[in-house]
């Protein structure tokens, strides 16, 4: 009998090394079908679990009350499962190079509690060549197994995307790929349990590494080059959103916008690809540029809104900034890696105290992460400029008379930074210095 029919017949389990934006959806999706071992080291995360509260917000609290997933932080349960799947962060250093210190570890982890005739699938972003070169030996040593003799492995990048409700991990087809063909099947079928979209199987483990990590990359330039054009046509005097909107009418013209980009993906990720192509002795051109504007937009924003507070006659040092939200990408709870932190370091350069509201952000996060304590709505009395840094639905539905209410009314013009341009241009031109990418 295969692992597949074994584990379709709950005759063996499946683990999820990592509960996060990612791995929590994975483990309650397959609990739908099959016995599943959700481990993470974070003990609180753990106890939220169980207490039926679900910190991320992707599949809500009712859905984990209900989910049959074993919530372990103890690791030596891990040896009751024969299928690993592992999907931790795959962060960069602060000079840009991979940190793969938790890929590193949840393989040491595994391999302490690995036992024969299992499979291990890694979903981390990482460079081709990471999962065998860096995790099966790491695997061995610690399990004193052999792979390809004791256990199989296999990699399936994750393409969840966070606070999307359409796009989930049953809809969008999934890459998987293993050592082997006999692998590579079984992991296929048991992926195929959960993903109604289908799988695509790859032909090596190297080639699905590489497919994870061009995603975001072309994600990446692509943003860059609008928000390239929006520095640009700030400085003719034309709305961007205007140009793309007319551009968008022709049939294949590709539909993205400017923006910060933040978050353990996107901006991430280039820098693994980049990383290895300079190990093998090329250095990267445009993966490298784009990356350089992406990562600048924070800086380019508060010199704007300096630039607007002199227009407005305002006075830059002590003048109060709102900033409305803070995560990485709008109704999502995450605030790692996120570039909105830019705009509040920059503007604290130039004297100026902001302050921040996001109410669907993870507060604690982000005081752990930055040292920012979040204020409410409410507070946002007396500005002198606000800024709208990232879409979430409570911020659409802002109308002009609340926004009013937010600047202080001593000011000859209200200064309004729409980065994501949620807003009408025509509604706010008239008397705002209104402000979009």
């Amino acid at each position: 009998m295969s692992l597949y029919e074994k584990i379709v017949n709950k005759e063996e389990k499946l683990s999820l090394v990592g509960l996060g934006y990612v791995g929590m959806p994975i483990a309650v999706a397959f609990a739908n079908k099959i016995n599943v071992i959700g481990f993470d080291l974070n003990e609180q995360k753990i106890a939220l679990y169980k207490n039926g509260i679900d910190p991320t917000n992707e599949v809500g609290n009712d859905v984990i009350r209900e989910t049959t997933v074993e919530f372990t932080a103890d690791a030596a349960r891990l040896r009751e499962a024969k299928f690993h799947i592992v999907a931790v962060p795959t962060p960069v250093n602060d000079d840009h190079t991979p940190d793969l210190t938790p890929v590193e570890g949840a393989s040491r982890i595994l391999g302490r509690n690995l036992t024969k005739g299992s499979i291990v699938v890694f979903e981390s972003t990482v460079y081709p060549g990471v999962t065998e070169d860096i995790c099966v030996p790491i695997l061995e040593q610690e399990s004193g197994l052999k792979c390809g003799v004791d256990f199989k492995i296999g990699y399936s990048p994750e393409r969840i995307n966070p606070g999307d409700k359409v796009h989930r991990l049953e809809t969008i087809t999934k890459i998987v790929s293993g050592m082997d063909e006999e692998t590579l099947e079984e992991i296929a079928k048991i992926y195929e349990l959960v993903v109604e979209a289908g799988v695509y199987r790859a032909e090596s483990i190297k080639v699905a590494e590489a497919a994870k990590v061009i995603e975001n990359s072309q994600r990446d330039i692509n943003i860059a080059f609008m928000n390239e054009l929006s520095i640009i046509f700030n400085r003719m005097g034309i709305d961007t959103k205007a140009v793309l909107e007319a551009a968008g009418t022709k049939w294949n013209f590709l539909k993205f916008y400017p923006g910060l980009v933040g978050g353990h993906c996107i901006g991430v990720d280039p820098y693994y690809l980049t990383y290895k192509a300079e190990q093998l002795g090329y250095h990267s051109q445009i993966i490298l540029s784009g990356r350089r504007i992406n990562d600048d937009m924070g800086r380019y924003v508060a010199e704007s809104l300096v630039k607007n507070l002199i227009k407005a006659d305002i006075a830059v040092r002590n003048a109060r900034v709102a900033i409305l939200g803070f995560t990485f990408k709008e109704n999502c709870p995450d605030t790692r890696n996120t570039k909105v932190i830019d705009i509040y370091k920059e503007l604290k350069e130039y004297g100026i105290t902001p302050i921040v509201v996001d109410g669907a952000a993870d507060a604690q996060e982000a005081e752990h992460l930055y040292g920012i304590t979040f204020s409410r709505l409410e507070e946002v009395k007396d500005m002198d400029a606000v800024v709208i840094a990232v879409a979430h639905d409570a911020f659409l539905k802002l109308d002009k008379k609340v926004v009013d209410a937010f600047f202080n009314r001593a000011n000859k013009q209200k200064v309004l930074m729409d980065i994501k341009g949620l807003f009408d241009r025509k509604t706010y031109q008239e008397d705002y210095l209104y402000w979009r990418l």
